[in-house]
């Protein structure tokens, strides 16, 4: 076996085994390996591992800039809220009886007052009647009353005892009963004349009708809860929203203190506002579950674009920051050690410079330390940057962005101060 071996070993290693001892030839041929292994391994993963780029070496990469400006920001407050009418009536029968007309048109605006439908009058007409007879009759039975006392006692001033004492009480006393029966059929008849007067239905406040419930021929009753009509007043109309018990402070700072606070409310997709108002109340208690407190807006909505019941976005506008350092939103990023920004030096090098930032509306960020208007920053291709490399600004549109316009946009939402 080992002759074969010898025999098949190229002649490099027979001259090997001629020179040296045969008990270090095994040991030489072995460490011979190793190191040609070690050697092979080292060239592969350097070949595979680029070299890490020091800084303000390496290409250039293109970004985006934008400018550090100087303007008003406004702190906003969103939330979800719910129209609601300022006064709602649902026109209801004060008497009951068949329907025999109705005066309005659906959707119209009716006047407090307005005669909006008739139930049959000639019911209350009878008992109107029957009241006032009754009232004449007993008139007529006091004032008989009172002339036979007269009598008694000018008897009794010229006879003597010719009436007796407990006759003259007794009159006195069926006079009482009569002036009570009279002032009893008097409220009857205020009584009847006023359910005539129901018999006409009017519109219990302004406002727009609704869509008719009951139609003529129908009978109406007094404990009908629908009612024959509901009646809304759209103009001013209010927004009850909600917001969380964290902004309630700020809110309540500037509000007791007698600013008019501005609403807006969007639509439901926040693409369009619909009015402009102000904050009318706040809540007298936080919701527990949710944490949330419940505010009240006014809105003139003479347009009527707000309709009770419709969900809204309401933004509140807090306060108005002025003359602050404004930087693109995109422009901030975050670390461990807190947000930070990437600011172009004049070398056309990078450099990473910390932050404080104010309250955001998502395009634009309050900058309270750290830059100073005039500066440009980053806010394209920030994930290939590190402190100090070298960029250059892409060719074409949007190179150099301008940050977003102090007024004249929609702010979308502010964290609180």
């Amino acid at each position: 076996m080992s002759s074969d071996l010898t025999e098949a070993a190229p002649p490099f290693i027979g001259a090997a085994r001629r020179l040296l001892p045969r008990r270090n030839l095994t040991r030489w041929i072995v460490a011979g390996l190793v190191g040609a292994v070690a050697i092979g391994a080292w060239r592969y993963w350097a070949a595979e591992t680029p070299a890490s780029p020091s800084p303000g070496r390496g290409p250039t990469i293109a970004v985006a800039v934008a400018e550090i400006t100087r303007g008003d920001f406004p702190v906003v407050f969103s939330g979800l809220g719910t129209v609601t009418a300022s006064a709602t009536s649902v026109v209801k029968a004060q008497v009951s009886g068949p329907l025999v007309e109705v005066r309005y048109k659906e959707g119209q605006i009716v006047k407090a007052g307005d005669i909006l439908a008739r139930i049959d009058p000639r019911p209350f007409d009878l008992a109107v009647a029957q009241a006032q007879a009754q009232l004449q009759k007993d008139e007529a039975l006091l004032q008989n009353a009172e002339r036979d006392l007269a009598r008694y006692e000018l008897l009794r001033t010229k006879v003597k005892d010719a009436v007796s004492g407990q006759q003259l009480d007794t009159q006195r006393a069926l006079i009482g009963q009569y002036r009570a029966a009279v002032e009893m059929d008097r409220a009857q008849v205020g009584q009847a004349k006023l359910n005539l007067s129901y018999a006409d239905i009017a519109a219990p406040i302004d406002g727009r009708i609704g869509l008719r419930l009951v139609d003529p021929g129908n009978i109406v009753q007094t404990n009908d809860q629908n009612g024959i009509a509901v009646v809304t007043r759209l103009s001013p109309i209010t927004v009850i929203f909600t917001l969380p018990e964290v902004r309630l402070q700020s809110v309540l700072k500037r509000f007791r203190s007698g600013e008019a606070l501005a609403v807006v409310a969007y639509d439901h997709e926040h693409s369009q506002a619909l009015a402009h108002g102000v904050l009318y109340a706040i809540d007298n208690q936080i919701d527990a579950t949710s944490g949330t407190v419940k505010l009240r807006a006014e809105f003139s909505n003479e347009d009527e674009k707000l309709y009770p019941n419709q969900f809204v976005n309401a933004e509140l506008t807090v306060e108005t920051l002025l003359n602050v350092a404004l930087a693109p939103a995109p422009a901030i990023q975050r670390g461990a050690k807190g947000p930070f920004v990437y600011v172009l030096e004049s070398d056309d090098k990078v450099s990473v410079k910390p932050v404080r930032i104010g309250p955001s509306d998502g395009e634009r960020a309050v900058i309270e330390g750290g830059l100073t208007p005039g500066q440009r920053v980053v806010v394209e291709g920030v994930d290939k940057l590190r402190d100090g490399a070298k960029v250059t600004l892409a060719a074409g549109p949007g190179a150099e962005k301008k940050s977003p316009p102090a007024e004249g946009r929609r702010p979308e939402k502010a964290p609180a101060p």
